[in-house]
């Protein structure tokens, strides 16, 4: 595996720095839930880093580079289907694009809303329709998703069938989850080391503590090899790599959650402190597709059929 990024990597991911940089912090006295910019959502499809994959020289890889870096800002952006999902069905989809399993149609919705694109998979294939107002019940507003987050009602009778494999969607998806989550564990991880490095007891550092230096390193490590799987299987296409890595990092994501709310003492369970727009987040996505129970059987399937 190829572990430095090569020219066009870079130049990618630093004009995604420079696009993302004034939504980088989180507005002075914001307490939302959830953080949306539909200008940066605009600035993204303008400089076309949405459609990253389609481009030869950058394909699949750098597209989860990108998802993985604009997971990291405090504002919720719909990345991770476009960039990664969408050019395999059709890339002209209208955005937001929506993906549900088909039988899990009661589940939350990211990024649902009137017109957006919604994408089921399953069995029956691959199907999409346009949602309307009809269709969408929004949550209630004191639920902790961080994500702009609605249900579906219903499903229409009338839906585009797409020509392509549900497997190789399923496959898809399972990475972009896995891309999105190493950037959310990043940020989570980053905005920690941050409070404990500043906030002081007994006198010292929380950070100069060796117990928490430690459980901080094993995060650490634990947050790097989510990145690297997710990596590794947006390169080899395989389902088998696709299973693991989104397993791992739900497995991952259950974990050093408990640790970083531990570490602010409680303060990122409310809105105090921004930890919550990751960690929240972090929780809806340790249930998608399935959560980890559906990736270990689907990575055994792979595997050993």
């Amino acid at each position: 595996m190829q572990l430095a990024l090569n020219e066009d990597q870079t130049q990618v991911l630093d004009f995604v720095d420079s696009l993302a940089r004034p939504y980088a912090g989180v507005p002075m006295h914001d307490v939302s839930l959830a953080l949306e910019s539909p200008d940066l959502d605009a600035a993204l499809v303008e400089n076309g880093f949405l459609d990253v994959m389609a481009v030869e020289e950058l394909g699949p890889v750098t597209a989860a580079l990108v998802v993985e870096k604009l997971a990291r800002l405090p504002f919720a952006v719909e990345a991770a289907a476009s960039a990664l999902v969408r050019p395999l069905i059709d890339p002209e989809l209208a955005r937001p694009l929506c993906l549900v399993e088909e039988g899990r149609t009661g589940n939350p919705v990211r990024f649902l809303r009137p017109g957006a694109t919604v994408v089921v998979v399953g069995p029956s294939g691959v199907r999409s329709f346009t949602a309307q107002g009809g269709m969408i019940a929004p949550a209630q507003a004191d639920t902790l998703y961080a994500y702009p987050v609605a249900f579906l009602n219903r499903l229409p009778d009338a839906m585009t069938q797409h020509d392509v494999d549900p497997a190789e969607i399923l496959r898809a998806w399972r990475v972009a989850v896995a891309a999105e989550a190493a950037g959310l564990l990043d940020a989570a991880l980053a905005a920690t080391v941050i409070y404990v490095s500043e906030r002081k007891q007994f006198g010292r550092p929380l950070a100069t503590f060796q117990g928490m230096r430690h459980r901080l390193a094993e995060d650490q490590v634990a947050t790097n090899s989510v990145r690297w799987l997710a990596l590794r299987a947006a390169g080899t296409g395989d389902p088998g790599d696709a299973a693991m890595a989104l397993l791992h990092a739900q497995d991952t994501a259950r974990r050093v959650c408990y640790d970083y709310h531990q570490f602010l003492g409680g303060m990122g369970m409310t809105l105090e402190h921004p930890l919550h727009l990751w960690t929240y987040r972090l929780k809806l996505l340790t249930a998608e597709l399935g959560g980890r129970g559906e990736q270990g059987l689907a990575a055994a399937e792979a595997l050993w059929g």
